[in-house]
This record gives structure tokens, C-alpha cells and sequence, in this order.
């Protein structure tokens, strides 16, 4: 065998191959790689994207937690406004409930001295009826002195 031969028919075997691998193989590996390529390039933007958007919302979120303490701060800066109007409400109601307590107290006080007053009216008049019934020493008939008992209790008021 001859070398040059041998050399010769290997450079022709693979030059076809490699024409058959060019034509055949490549571009189906060149799309292939091109397509893998292009899926990274978008899993890369998607993902970028995808970070933007987190730190957006991070923000986002931040800025509704400060209006959520301020409205929070606000609602309770309300309610202890409230609650001070309500116990100032309650104090003067208390007030007002104490002297109207006083006052029927007072009124009953004076209605009660009143009629132990008269109590005692009448009893000094009866006391003085009897005083001069035993002076007389005869029975004094109250039907028939009514008018003199009613000055006399007119008398002492």
C-alpha cells in the first residue's frame, strides 16, 4: 500500500465527512445552540425583571407599613380624644345627677322639718287645750272650738 494513496483517500474521507457534517449536523447543532441561547438571555431578563419588581414591591410594602403605623397612630390619637370627651361627659352628667340628688334632698329636708313643725304645733295646741281644760276643769268639746284651735295653730306658725 502506498502511503500517498492511504493519505490521499483519508483527506478525501474527511473532507466529505466534514462537508456532510457542515451541511447536515451543524446547522441543526448551530439552532440548537442559538435557541439555548436565547432561552438564557430571557431567563436572565425574567429574572432581572423579577428582582425590580421584588425590590418595587419591598418598597411598596414599606410605604404602606408607615401608612398603616400613622393611620394607626391617628386612630388611636382619636380614640383617647374620645375617651376624654366621654369621661368629661360622664363628670358633668355626674355633676349634674349630684345636685339633682342635693337639691330633692334638700327639698325633702325641708318638707320633713315642715311637717314636724306642724306636728309639733299641733301637739303644743293640744297640750295647751288640755293645759286649760284641767285650769277650767271641765271638758273643753274641740268640735265646738275648732275655729279657736285653728287661730291658735295660725298663732304659733
Amino acid at each position: 500500500m502506498n502511503l500517498n494513496a492511504t493519505l490521499f483517500a483519508q483527506t478525501i474521507v474527511f473532507i466529505i465527512l466534514a462537508l456532510v457534517t457542515m451541511k447536515l449536523i451543524w446547522p441543526n447543532l448551530i439552532t440548537a445552540i442559538e435557541e439555548r441561547r436565547k432561552k438564557i438571555a430571557d431567563g436572565l431578563a425574567a429574572a432581572e425583571k423579577g428582582k425590580s419588581s421584588l425590590q418595587d414591591a419591598e418598597v411598596r410594602i414599606r410605604q404602606l407599613e408607615v401608612e398603616a403605623r400613622a393611620k394607626a397612630q391617628e386612630i388611636l390619637a382619636q380614640a383617647d380624644k374620645r375617651f376624654a370627651a366621654v369621661v368629661d361627659e360622664s363628670r358633668t352628667a355626674a355633676k349634674a345627677e349630684s345636685d339633682r340628688l342635693i337639691a330633692a334632698a334638700k327639698a325633702e329636708i325641708d318638707s320633713e322639718i315642715q311637717r314636724a313643725k306642724d306636728a309639733l304645733r299641733d301637739q303644743v295646741a293640744a297640750l295647751a287645750v288640755a293645759g286649760a281644760e284641767k285650769i277650767l276643769r271641765r271638758e273643753v268639746n274641740a268640735q265646738a272650738h275648732a275655729d279657736l284651735l285653728g287661730q291658735l295653730r295660725q298663732e304659733l306658725r
